[in-house]
């Protein structure tokens, strides 16, 4: 654990971001319970301070905007598995409405654990798969922002977040190094449940060589309600 704080700290200046002390604190005591639980339940294959700090923490920031992520927006994480990126995101802006929507139970435990050490305001957690979510009337179509991190191709994670997405707000995926093949891929997809890529931003982390980018796609029309269709068919037909 040592260390951890000053690792990130120096990570975020690298990439140009500004973190204040209790941010540095907050994200550090998120990864004491990271490695804490993930001895009990699978969360995460990076566990290591430097890693955690760049590959996590400042990777789930990569997609943030001022101009997108304005005063008291909502924000869905889908499929967030152990809090990334909804949690660095709230973190970093207190303001936000985060909803954290996972189909494992588990995990929400950890990130019952996580928002009530942080004592994070204006959260809340859904016991949920991403299909029955967008079906449901409590949740569709209900956020300016869906956010999603490594869950699927894009063709199927068109499918899982769109239908959550007011019209005028933002789908924003946090993609690795096919997502140009993906997004092509995707066209189709994306078009169809309402999306429109509006900008692909190749993401360079700090000591990483690798190709990465986030993928901003505004809501321009309603997702139609044959949409998300039922749990498991959007990755064995993608669309």
């Amino acid at each position: 654990m040592d260390g951890f704080k000053e690792l990130l700290a120096q990570a975020a200046t690298e990439y140009g971001l500004l973190l204040s002390e209790n941010q540095l604190i907050a994200m550090e005591t998120y990864y004491r319970l990271l490695i804490e639980w993930n001895e009990k339940i699978n969360l995460t294959a990076i566990t290591l301070p430097h890693d955690v700090a760049v590959k996590h923490m400042i990777d789930s920031l990569s997609c943030y905007r001022e101009d997108i992520f304005s005063s008291d927006t909502s924000v869905i994480d889908v499929g967030t598995g152990a809090g990334f990126p909804g949690i660095p995101l709230k973190i970093y802006r207190p303001d936000l409405k985060l909803t954290l929507m996972d189909s494992l139970n588990k995990r929400l435990l950890f990130l019952r654990e996580v928002t009530d050490t942080l004592e994070l305001r204006g959260v809340e957690l859904v016991h949920a798969r991403a299909e029955e979510g967008g079906k449901n009337r409590q949740y569709r179509a209900k956020f300016q922002i869906a956010v999603s991190r490594a869950v699927a191709r894009m063709n199927v994670l068109s499918e899982l977040c769109l239908p959550f997405v007011q019209t005028g707000g933002y789908f924003i995926a946090l993609k690795g190094a096919q997502y140009e093949e993906e997004v092509i891929e995707a066209a189709t997809a994306i078009t169809t449940l309402g999306g429109r890529v509006e900008r692909m931003e190749p993401v360079i982390l700090p000591g990483l060589a690798d190709k990465r980018a986030v993928v901003y796609i505004k809501k321009v029309a309603a997702t139609p309600s044959d949409y998300p269709r039922r749990p498991g068919t959007p990755e064995k037909k993608p669309l």
